[in-house]
């Protein structure tokens, strides 16, 4: 009998979901009806990457305030136009809603990529008053979840201001990637996947924190999402540890485009 975890097989989430390879598609086609239909700004430059660019989306009255949401895939594939619909929700509540894309890794490191995503967000605060509230899915997880630690590439004026971050399934210790193929891709390094893992970072105080993930989802998902709520508990933070009945990776998000879904709420109230 082996003891020996096979990480390729715990972060294979597709390979364990039924009709997998019909949920990109179905995403792309929701996200170009919800944008045709709905007010917003789109390719708003926040860097000088190609792919330093976001979609910012408003309702009809002004927004209570600013929901950030940050794509996943790996930080190797997927940009903001396949996840517009997410706004949905949010936008029926009164919140402006933005959606970055950012460069893939391998042409970006995740280090990398954490600070684009800090440059996102601070361009995006410029243009929307009131409250910051963060969610992200898996690898987008990972990057809203950097934005709470006290090496948050944020300045004050912007960290202070957040006072939400819901966490969608997210990779919140990278570690095990150092085991895993597609760190070929990643170049995680010892000292970058501990710098790199929210769930072993200082948070700063001052926001709520939700890790939301589907209870059907590879073990390896629910152990990620009870450490970082564990120890961002024990650290302060008032944090709780949600599993969606039924939901596994690739639908647990679906809850960000029903108004009225607990996921949705969660994040709006």
């Amino acid at each position: 009998m082996t003891t020996e975890i096979d990480w390729e097989d715990a972060f294979s989430n597709g390979d364990h979901i039924e009709n997998a390879a019909d949920f990109p598609p179905m995403w792309s086609e929701q996200a170009a009806e919800f944008r045709a239909s709905v007010r917003g700004r789109l390719d708003l430059t926040y860097g000088e990457a190609p792919r330093e660019k976001l979609d910012l989306f408003l309702p009809t009255e002004a927004p209570k305030g600013l929901i950030v949401f940050v794509h996943g895939g790996y930080w190797q594939a997927f940009d903001k136009s396949s996840w517009s619909h997410l706004a949905r929700g949010p936008i029926e509540h009164g919140w402006a809603v933005a959606m970055p894309s950012y460069t893939l890794a391998p042409e970006a490191k995740i280090p990398e990529i954490t600070a684009q995503i800090g440059r996102a967000v601070l361009m995006v605060a410029k243009e929307v008053e009131g409250p910051i509230r963060l969610t992200g899915h898996s690898a987008g997880g990972h990057l809203v979840s950097q934005m709470g630690c006290e090496t948050a590439p944020l300045p004050d004026m912007v960290a202070n201001r957040i006072d939400k971050i819901v966490s969608i399934s997210g990779v919140h210790d990278l570690r095990p990637l150092l085991r895993h193929s597609m760190n070929g891709k990643l170049g995680l390094t010892k000292e970058t996947a501990h710098a790199e893992s929210p769930a072993l970072r200082a948070p700063y105080k001052g926001f709520d924190f939700t890790a939301w993930v589907g209870a059907c989802e590879r073990p390896e998902f629910l152990r990620q999402s009870a450490l970082i709520t564990e120890n961002w508990g024990c650290a302060g933070v008032p944090a709780r540890l949600v599993a969606d009945p039924g939901k596994h990776h690739f639908d647990v998000i679906d809850g960000l485009a029903d108004a009225d879904h607990p996921l949705c709420l969660d994040l709006t109230s």
